[in-house]
């Protein structure tokens, strides 16, 4: 299984760590930790080199936090926050993907040489009308000769997706939606081995709809795409680790590495075939643990 994306055909024989950058001030895990106001790259870009020490087969590079409530980031902040990190992130060697949703912020990324789109909204955002507007998410995409993408199921927005989560059937509705957005894409001549999924836990979902994915998770394997796992330090982990509601608004997100290697190994124990992650180490052990047992059951 080849994951074919810009510069990079990613083999996804084995389970593949993607390492968040998060290049904004209000990230729910690490906001500001490697942004500066006075604009210096210094600490965001060390993060970069020291994910890849820990062990990171590519790095996802966001400008805009997608936590419940964020608020929307202008265009042209958006591209001053990613395209330095970027600039220097493609130098690395390694697939570089780029989180966002806005059309001119992924042409700008993809001129740059980023091999994956990795979008909240799965390439929803439309064509801006008239001579001079901007083609739309779908289409930038489709435009491009072999860039990969990451198409997520987000119920709402970020806005307001935790004030009022899904209802019925989350598995089958999000297997639904993941279809038709692959299918979207496909019509508009993009291949299939550009594309992968992702369930998108947490955006829009209750803490037990989060587990009914991550239970069911290999009912997503029906739609005929590789599977990517963001549980990485997400509330619901801490809402079933933690012994109390007062408790679980107290944990530090640092405090749920523990949980979210766990989730992550529970995903690809149950066929993701990538986990994007912030403790990128832990993790990378914990999969060579979960390797080697899988090894020496065949």
């Amino acid at each position: 299984m080849i994951w074919q994306t810009s510069r990079f055909q990613i083999d996804l024989s084995q389970p593949r760590v993607m390492g968040i950058v998060n290049a904004t001030p209000d990230s729910f895990s690490d906001g500001g930790k490697y942004f500066t106001q006075d604009g210096s790259l210094s600490a965001v870009l060390g993060h970069c080199e020291q994910l890849l020490k820990d062990g990171a087969d590519m790095l996802d590079i966001g400008g805009e936090s997608t936590r419940p409530g964020a608020p929307p980031v202008p265009l042209e902040e958006e591209l001053a926050r990613v395209l330095p990190v970027l600039r220097h992130a493609v130098q690395l060697g390694v697939p570089v993907s780029v989180d966002t949703y806005k059309p001119e912020v992924m042409q700008a990324v993809l001129d740059l040489g980023a091999d994956i789109i990795n979008d909240i909204w799965a390439l929803r955002q439309p064509a801006q009308p008239g001579p001079s507007g901007h083609p739309g998410a779908r289409q930038v995409v489709a435009r491009h000769p072999s860039c990969g993408v990451c198409l997520m199921h987000m119920h709402r927005e970020p806005q307001t997706m935790q004030a009022a989560p899904m209802e019925g059937d989350v598995v089958a509705q999000v297997l639904s939606f993941l279809e038709q957005s692959a299918r979207d894409l496909r019509a508009l001549g993009v291949g299939k081995d550009r594309i992968v999924l992702d369930p998108g836990i947490g955006f829009g979902k209750t803490v037990a709809q989060n587990f009914a994915l991550l239970a069911h998770q290999q009912a997503l394997l029906a739609a005929g795409y590789p599977l990517l796992a963001g549980w990485s330090r997400k509330s619901s982990l801490a809402a079933v680790s933690s012994t109390s509601l007062a408790a679980v608004a107290q944990l530090d997100t640092v405090d749920r590495m523990v949980p979210s290697v766990s989730a992550a190994l529970l995903a690809v124990d149950r066929g993701a075939r990538i986990v994007r992650v912030h403790d990128v180490r832990e993790t990378v052990q914990a999969l060579k643990v979960w390797t080697a047992a899988s090894s020496a059951a065949l």
